[in-house]
């Protein structure tokens, strides 16, 4: 077998200040799509497993594939993307719950429901619906405590930005963009946007996939700088330029608040500006040069409060999402034994089937 495709690991949706917050809509625009594979059924049906399967097939093939990854629960995929031919196989569950724009034409759904021996599940309906409800419940907390850290986060980035030279940071983005973007060609069209999460909260913490996105770009900046510098504004006004270009721009948001950016990739000049630290040992433009130590020192206790408060937050938001892995534990136990796998096998291999015809016919 020749080379193994490439994985590029994203994340279309994720837990925020305000709820639950989803880029799904940007995975693919469905007039353009091929094909469009909706997935129905509940937890413990076989969704996450079917799409992995088939995508590892594909990237044994020597195709690349886009796993998108939930929010909550990393090791679980929601989506799985074939950009080279537009198909694309879809968790239309809640919370992105989802049906075909175009049925027939290039949506089709796949009820793996019809797979649950209902008979042996409604054994145990009290414990399923506690189970689920259990879940719901975790999830509000979360998102209570995730507006909190949102309210403290504000006064972080308040104290930061009162000690801040902007016009200093205006200066920085100018010459930015002038390096990178004002001698480019212009295309005379407007460039697509495409919106996505850069990272998420879990239940196994804060993390990211950016070394799949963004590790295999060739020109990489580094912004380096507190909460509170402008880094979003900047990344903001440097994707603005390129797209009014004429240059379409994959756009990667931060999780507490889903507007701000963490990172912008222009694939057609293979260029990336980023926060992720990840990336520090390349060039790197240091907004924190421009902060007055005289002026951030007078609120250096509150400041070291504020972030003490805004990281215990964070910690409980990441302790009750890992209550969520017993609840689904939990849902498993009832689901998996009560499911026709045969059933399941049969589907995942016409699916996989009619996705390699597709690939054949390029």
């Amino acid at each position: 077998m020749g080379n193994k495709g490439h994985i590029k690991r994203l994340l279309p949706g994720g837990n925020t200040s305000v709820g639950f917050y989803s880029y799904f809509k940007y995975i693919i625009n469905p007039s353009e799509a091929r094909k469009i594979y909706y997935f129905k059924g509940g937890p413990g049906v076989g969704k996450s497993y079917m799409m992995k399967k088939i995508g590892y097939e594909l990237v044994d093939r020597g195709i690349d594939v886009e796993f998108h990854h939930c929010s909550a629960e990393p090791e679980s995929i929601d989506v799985i993307v074939i950009p080279s031919i537009k198909v694309v196989l879809l968790d239309a569950t809640s919370p992105h719950m989802d049906d075909p724009r175009y049925p027939g034409v290039t949506g089709t759904i796949v009820n793996l429901g019809e797979f649950i021996n209902e008979e042996a599940m409604r054994k145990h309906r009290d414990s399923v619906i506690e189970a689920t409800d259990d879940n719901k419940n975790i999830y509000v907390r979360v998102y209570k405590y995730l507006a909190a850290a949102k309210l403290i986060h504000d006064d972080i980035e308040w104290i930061t930005s009162y000690a801040m030279d902007f016009n200093k940071v205006n200066k920085e983005t100018i010459r930015l963009i002038k390096k990178y973007l004002v001698d480019i060609e212009d295309k005379n069209r407007i460039g697509k946007e495409r919106h996505l999460f850069g990272s998420a909260y879990t239940l196994k913490g804060k993390l990211d996939f950016a070394e799949t996105f963004i590790g295999i770009v060739e020109g990489i900046v580094y912004i380096k700088g507190a909460d509170g510098t402008g880094k979003s504004t900047l990344l903001e006004k440097l994707s603005t330029t390129a797209v009014m270009k004429g240059y379409d721009v994959e756009i990667y948001h931060e999780p507490l608040v889903p507007q701000k950016i963490e990172s912008i990739i222009i694939p057609e000049l293979d260029l990336a500006f980023t926060t992720n630290s990840k990336f520090k040992d390349n060039e790197t433009v240091d907004l924190d040069e421009y902060i007055n130590e005289e002026k951030i020192e007078k609120y250096g206790e509150e400041l070291e409060y504020s972030n003490k408060v805004f990281n215990q937050l964070l910690n409980d938001v990441f302790a009750n999402l890992g209550k969520t892995n017993g609840v689904h534990d939990k849902m498993e136990k009832y689901y998996v034994p009560n499911v026709f796998h045969e059933g399941l096998n049969e589907v995942r291999e016409k699916i996989l089937g009619e996705i390699i015809d597709i690939i054949e016919e390029r």
